[in-house]
């Protein structure tokens, strides 16, 4: 299956702006075929070159030597953060010569990369965060389901069938904890990480809670923090903010945790088939991540994503915000017939919103209040959310 990125076309428009075009995100996301894909529709020659790869790291001992070599190509670079020491000679060579489209730098998610680039080339370079397959990008009768149930890695999502899905998914977290978190900067023991990942699975979009983390996994509470921010960098977990407002309310402040990935979270509870999904208890949990990361996907930095939550029992899964206006406030179900529930209702209340959606499986849309619409999450993603950006 031949899947087109959302994000082609918008690499392709900052080539023509920027000198350096990142692309960053999980390892196995996609990156490199985006960028070969990008390679063969540019007016210009290219040069690709991966860091995990001998040959290509031989042509780099005099890095400086082969950039000038290929100065009028788009080089490539894959797995830049193996190579930190390259972003002060790229910016040298970019404010030599400063033209469009130069270099793309792809990036796994790496803390180091964000860091060094963003001194070494502020001002020349455009970053682009590409997720795993997103449901905009796919299509078919029912695909939501394989979606949901296997997640958005292109390897997991496109295997044969569920079993060769799901042990795709166990070597690469098996190759995650034991390779490439070390290699990312985080010195921790893989068999603490793997629990510390479990538990967040099984905690798939609850309350954060350090101290009980801590108690569990018998580490320090500044250990705790220290791998969740490691790992939210690292784009395997989302921390979703809660909403603050100047409301006379006691508002919970602890953020929600995700693991961002569906088939992640269920590979982690052993959740191989779309039926296991059905008849898990972390059904309802598991529907309302993929929910909010199909939204964070297409949104990124055009709005931002919080859940409101109030002590008098005032709830809303999701609110997306522009600037400092309320543009929508929405409750996920993993039901065919949802009803508004009065914690939904006070929240709306609360927060003045006049665009309010319930996000269900299918296509379906229908209004049940006044300002309420019932929404199938396709049809939300493809037509309701441009509308609302």
């Amino acid at each position: 299956m031949d899947i087109a990125r959302r994000l082609e076309l918008e690499v392709l428009r900052l080539l023509n702006d920027y000198p350096v075009v990142g692309i960053i995100g999980p390892r196995q996301c996609g990156k490199t075929t985006l960028a070969k894909e990008v390679m063969g529709k540019l007016n210009k020659a290219t040069i690709y070159l991966d860091l995990e790869n001998d040959d290509d790291l031989s042509k780099l001992s005099e890095p400086g030597i082969l950039f000038q070599q290929y100065r009028d190509h788009c080089i490539v670079i894959d797995e830049i953060q193996r190579m930190p020491h390259l972003f002060a000679l790229l910016r040298s060579l970019v404010d030599q010569q400063r033209i469009p489209g130069r270099f793309i730098l792809l990036g796994s998610a790496s803390p180091v990369l964000i860091r060094e680039s963003s001194e070494s080339l502020a001002g020349r370079i455009a970053y682009l965060e590409l997720t795993p397959f997103s449901l905009d990008e796919v299509d078919g009768q029912d695909i939501w389901k394989q979606l949901w149930c296997r997640g958005g890695f292109p390897l997991s999502f496109l295997a044969g069938d569920d079993l060769k899905s799901f042990e795709w998914r166990q070597f690469f977290l098996q190759t995650f904890i034991e390779r490439d978190i070390p290699m990312l900067g985080l010195a921790a023991d893989p068999v603490v990480i793997r629990r510390f990942l479990k538990m967040l699975a099984a905690f798939h979009g609850n309350l954060w809670n350090t101290e009980s983390f801590s108690r569990s996994l018998g580490i320090h509470t500044q250990t705790v923090n220290k791998y969740l921010n490691f790992l939210e960098n690292a784009f395997l977990v989302y921390r979703l903010q809660p909403f603050s407002t100047n409301i006379s309310k006691r508002l919970v402040k602890s953020p929600k945790i995700y693991l961002r990935d569906s088939g992640i979270m269920h590979c982690f509870n052993n959740l191989n088939t779309v039926d296991e999904l059905w008849n898990s208890p972390l059904l309802g949990n598991s529907w309302e991540g993929f929910a909010i990361m199909q939204i964070q996907s297409i949104i990124r930095n055009k709005a931002e994503l919080y859940f409101y939550r109030t002590h008098q029992g005032a709830e809303c899964d999701l609110i997306i915000v522009k600037g400092n206006t309320v543009k929508a406030c929405i409750e996920i179900k993993f039901t065919s017939s949802p009803k508004m529930s009065k914690g939904f209702y006070v929240s709306t209340e609360d927060l003045h919103s006049e665009n309010n959606y319930i996000l269900i499986p299918g296509e379906e849309s229908y209004q049940v209040s006044k300002n309420t619409i019932v929404n199938g999450l396709d049809l939300f993603l493809k037509k309701t959310l441009p509308e609302i950006l």
